[in-house]
């Protein structure tokens, strides 16, 4: 993997990011000119272009690319501004006011894998569709192979760390992360929230009312991919603003389908309202309508369909959460989604 690329020709600010770097136990490669640069710009995990170069980088049109960053020691001159906006950079780093910052984004960029998690929303087609139950098996089937996290943004669902059997497992839940203003490094997110086996999960704790803020929800869901090979998103229905701009960052959306004729018609409403978003797919739950028909109402593919799971409620009460057996119904959906999920994510 490539390391973090510095961009400066400026001795004092080099030294700085060193020495922060140093503090996030990486080691850059440094560039001493725009067109130096240019070898390294695209493959680098995090590009750092200094104050003094940024107008040069620029003039020099690199690929448009994320984690790009502008550092100055000291004010940002009000130009600099636009400097930033032609080279694609993210923000202007004040240094060192933004130390701290700075520590997390080259500690991620160190750790970070070759290719980001994969983000997967999901959402009722109609009430008790099993989008909470469904969100969670697949967070259980997904860390068998790697590290996932379920995160609930339905602050009127049962609560994940509930269905999960985590409720008693101490970690941090949205309330800790509303207070937060800085950025969220992945390993502080893997780290923070209850987790088991692979597991961890981000959820509201119990009684808890009102909505989360958006730059909390941006900041989970960046280092949550960061971190996790699988994220799995719990949607409401109701999706406002921000709802409908997480699911434009999933990678698919499932909209769990109940085969009955109101079901299919509330999911139809819902698929309307979201289409064009973002890749969906259908996951229906049960018996009744043909599945044509609901595809055809839709306007929407399958993804799985399962029949309902005997012992459900019993498995949830016991702290075991949806998923006791591979060959259960919800295991053998899960693993059907998450198998296809490359073919499903980067299709049209």
């Amino acid at each position: 993997m490539s390391a973090p690329l510095v961009v400066t020709a400026d001795a004092v600010l080099l030294d700085e990011v060193l020495r922060l770097a140093a503090a996030a136990g990486v080691t850059p490669a440094v560039s001493r000119s725009a067109a130096e640069a240019l070898a390294a710009w695209a493959a680098a995990p995090l590009v750092l272009v200094g104050a003094d170069l940024a107008r040069e980088v620029a003039a020099v049109r690199p690929g448009r690319r994320d984690a790009t960053h502008i550092v100055a020691i000291g004010p940002v001159p009000h130009d600099l501004f636009a400097a930033a906006l032609a080279v694609g950079a993210e923000s202007v780093a004040e240094l060192p006011r933004s130390e701290a910052w700075l520590v997390e984004a080259l500690t991620d960029a160190g750790d970070r894998a070759p290719s980001l998690g994969r983000v997967v929303g999901v959402v009722g087609g109609s009430g008790g569709a099993g989008a909470t139950t469904f969100a969670c098996a697949l967070g259980q089937v997904g860390a068998r192979t790697g590290p996932a996290i379920v995160i609930d943004l339905d602050p009127l669902g049962p609560g994940l760390d509930r269905v999960l059997g985590l409720e008693d497992h101490d970690g941090v839940r949205w309330d800790a992360l509303q207070q937060t203003t800085g950025r969220l490094s992945a390993r502080s997110l893997h780290d923070a929230v209850p987790r088991r086996s692979g597991l961890g999960v981000l959820t509201w704790p119990a009684g808890a009312t009102g909505s989360v803020q958006p730059f909390a929800v941006r900041e989970a869901l960046s280092a949550a991919r960061r971190g996790h090979d699988l994220v799995v998103v719990d949607l409401p229905r109701s999706a406002d603003a921000l709802g409908i701009e997480v699911v434009a960052r999933c990678d698919v959306l499932l909209v769990l389908t109940m085969p009955t004729v109101t079901g299919v018609v509330a999911a139809s409403r819902l698929a309307a309202r979201l289409r064009g978003a973002t890749p969906t797919r259908l996951v229906v739950r049960g018996e009744g309508v043909a599945e044509r028909d609901i595809n055809r109402a839709t306007l929407l593919p399958t993804a799985a369909s399962m029949p309902d799971q005997r012992g459900l409620i019993e498995a949830i009460d016991l702290g075991l959460g949806p998923v006791r057996s591979r060959r259960g119904p919800l295991a053998r959906a899960a693993e059907q989604v998450l198998g296809s999920l490359t073919a499903v994510g980067r299709a049209a």
